[in-house]
């Protein structure tokens, strides 16, 4: 089967240390010039991911907010696909101290602080849901992960799932790695994420995703 899409995961996949090297770069383009899509799927803000990667236009749709927001680079239009936090939530945490990041739905913060987050939902009786990213702790609406976000971008783009390569390194990333029609981790990936994917790399971070490109690229031969 040939795979038409790649979507890739940003922090500890494409980036190491919240960076992308330069051949991980040039290697996204040499894919997208291949005809085949790109999408990107990441637990960041859409704000700080600009910030920090300036070649989002690579991508003909960035998955942010561990799958609550749909953005189109071309035309940098956003799609909430979910509900923003209750203030009540956000006004309690962060009156018991907790240190927040608060996007156009998502409430991020870091361990241990889950502890404290999970007592709110539960004296306030809300229907969130608590996702880990290694050290980083993510709260969304239920049912809001990054396989709903991907789906989403699919749909939009006209793609199936099973044309889909997905590659990731983490806890959040198992749900859009189980939608692809191949799933693969980086080498320096969870065990987890490993176990549960159909091909691991033997490159790490950017390196692994140059890999995987290659690979893909290679059908065409």
């Amino acid at each position: 089967m040939r795979y038409v899409a790649l979507a890739c995961d940003y922090d500890g996949t494409l980036a190491h240390d919240g960076r992308v090297d330069e051949e991980t770069v040039q290697a996204l383009e040499r894919l997208r010039e291949s005809g085949r899509t790109l999408i990107l799927v990441t637990g960041r803000e859409l704000d700080e991911l600009t910030t920090v990667f300036r070649r989002l236009e690579l991508f003909d749709r960035v998955v942010a907010e561990n799958g609550a927001l749909l953005y189109r680079p071309d035309t940098r239009e956003e799609r909430r696909l979910a509900e923003p936090p209750p203030r009540a939530f956000v006004a309690a945490l962060r009156a018991r101290g907790v240190p927040l990041s608060v996007g156009r739905v998502i409430v991020a913060t870091v361990s241990p602080h889950e502890i404290a987050v999970l007592e709110v939902i539960h004296e306030l009786g809300l229907e969130l849901h608590v996702v880990f990213n290694k050290g980083s702790v993510m709260v969304l609406p239920s049912g809001t992960n990054k396989a709903t976000g991907l789906s989403a971008a699919l749909a939009e783009l006209g793609l199936a799932a099973r044309n889909t390569v997905g590659i990731g390194d983490a806890e959040n990333d198992h749900s859009f790695l189980a939608l692809c029609g191949r799933a693969v981790a980086v080498a320096n990936a969870l065990p987890t994420v490993k176990e549960h994917a159909d091909l691991v790399t033997t490159g790490t971070h950017g390196a692994g995703v140059v890999e995987l490109i290659q690979a893909i690229l290679g059908e065409d031969g």
